[in-house]
C-alpha cells in the first residue's frame, strides 16, 4: 500500500514536472513566434518604421509622400537589407509620448526617431538600442533680437520644452547645478512647443541641438534665430528594437555598422558595384563576396551591397540630409569617423 502510494506520488511529481516543462516550452515557443520580427516583416512584405512626423534632416515627407532624412534613410537601409528593396517601407509617424509603446506593442518593427539612448529606456523601457546614428546634445534656441550670448543669461526666464523628454531632466539638473532658476513652459507635442517659442511665451526653446537646427531652418528668416554656444548634455540618438529578439537586434545593428564600415573603406553608392572586384579582403567581406557576413545574420550575403546601393555610406547619408549638401549645414563634428576626429566607429567585418 505504502509502496503503491510512493510510486503514485513519484508519478504525480513526474507528471507535474513534465507539465511545467511543457507549459514553459509552449510559452517559449509563443514568445519566439511573437518576437521573430524578421519572419514577420518578410511575410508582410514591408517594414513598419516608426519616425518623427516632420523633422527636417531626420524624417520628413514631401507633397508626393517621399520620405527624406537621416532616420528615413536608415529605414530604407533596413528594408534593403531584409527585403532587398528600400521602397518597401511603411513610414509610421509616431508621436513622442507614444513612440515606446508603439514599438513594444508591435505596431512598428523598429523605432528610428531621433530618440536618445538612456539606461532606463534600454532596460525598464523594454527597448534595445542598436547604436548611435547621431551624436547630439541639448542646446538652446533664442531670437537674435534678444542679444543673448550664453545660457548663463537665462536665469529667471521662461523656457519652452517638450514634455516626456530627456530635456526636462537635463534642464532641471543644469539650472540647479548653476544656482539658476527658470519657469518651464511644457507641451506634449513639437508643434505647440515651437508655436509658443515663436509667440514669445518663453525666452528660449531647449531641445536636442539637431532639432533646434531643424526648427530654425523652417522659419521664413532663419538668421533671426541663433543657437547659444553651450551644450548641456549627451544625447546619443539611434534606432531601437524590442527586447527579446536577438536576431532582429543583430540585423539592425549591422545595417548601421555596414554604413560606417562602407565610409571607412571608401565604398560609395556610385562605386559599390566596381568595389565588388576589389582585392581588399575587408571590402570583399563587407560586400558579401567572401565569407558569410549576411548569411550568419539570416539575410542575403550581399545585404550590405544592397544597403549601400539604396542610400550610400554613412558619410553620404549625413552630408545629404544634415551636412553641406542640406539646408541645415550642420558640421559633422562628433559624427565624423573615428579616423577623422569623431566618435563614429564600427566593429570590423571578420
Amino acid at each position: 500500500m505504502s509502496s503503491t502510494r510512493r510510486t503514485h506520488h513519484r508519478g504525480a511529481r513526474l507528471s507535474a514536472g513534465a507539465l511545467i516543462l511543457a507549459v514553459w516550452l509552449g510559452a517559449a515557443g509563443v514568445a519566439q513566434a511573437q518576437t521573430n520580427t524578421l519572419e514577420t516583416v518578410r511575410q508582410r512584405g514591408f517594414l513598419k518604421c516608426g519616425v518623427n512626423a516632420g523633422l527636417p534632416g531626420f524624417s520628413q515627407s514631401d507633397d508626393l509622400g517621399t520620405w527624406r532624412g537621416l532616420d528615413a534613410d536608415y529605414c530604407k537601409a533596413i528594408a534593403a537589407a531584409v527585403l532587398g528593396d528600400p521602397t518597401k517601407v511603411n513610414f509610421v509617424p509616431t508621436p513622442r509620448l507614444d513612440r515606446f509603446s508603439a514599438l513594444r506593442s508591435g505596431e512598428i518593427d523598429v523605432l528610428v526617431r531621433n530618440t536618445t539612448w538612456t539606461s532606463d529606456r534600454d532596460s525598464a523601457g523594454g527597448l534595445s538600442f542598436v547604436g548611435v546614428n547621431y551624436y547630439d546634445g541639448q542646446g538652446f534656441l533664442v531670437k537674435a533680437s534678444r542679444g543673448l550670448k550664453s545660457v548663463k543669461e537665462l536665469n529667471g526666464v521662461a523656457i519652452c520644452l517638450g514634455s516626456g523628454t530627456t530635456s526636462e531632466v537635463n534642464l532641471a539638473g543644469f539650472f540647479k547645478a548653476n544656482n539658476m532658476t527658470y519657469t518651464p513652459v511644457t507641451f506634449a507635442n513639437y508643434e505647440d512647443t515651437v508655436r509658443a517659442y515663436l509667440a514669445d511665451r518663453c525666452v528660449a526653446y531647449t531641445a536636442d541641438a539637431s532639432s533646434l537646427y531643424s526648427v530654425r531652418v523652417k522659419q521664413a528668416r532663419p538668421k533671426d534665430h541663433v543657437l547659444l554656444p553651450e551644450i548641456i548634455s549627451k544625447e546619443p540618438l539611434g534606432p531601437s528594437v524590442r527586447q527579446g529578439d536577438p536576431q532582429w537586434f543583430a540585423i539592425v545593428k549591422w545595417v548601421h555598422f555596414a554604413l560606417l564600415n562602407a565610409e571607412e573603406l571608401s565604398v560609395t553608392q556610385a562605386n559599390v558595384d566596381a568595389m565588388a572586384t576589389s582585392p581588399d579582403p575587408n571590402i570583399r567581406r563587407l560586400l558579401g563576396m567572401d565569407g558569410n557576413f549576411g548569411r550568419d545574420l539570416g539575410v542575403a550575403n550581399d545585404f550590405a551591397t544592397q544597403v549601400i546601393k539604396a542610400v550610400g555610406n554613412y558619410g553620404e547619408v549625413f552630408e545629404r540630409n544634415l551636412g553641406s549638401g542640406s539646408r541645415l549645414k550642420i558640421d559633422r563634428g562628433l559624427n565624423n569617423l573615428w579616423s577623422h576626429g569623431g566618435l563614429q566607429y564600427a566593429p570590423p567585418v571578420r
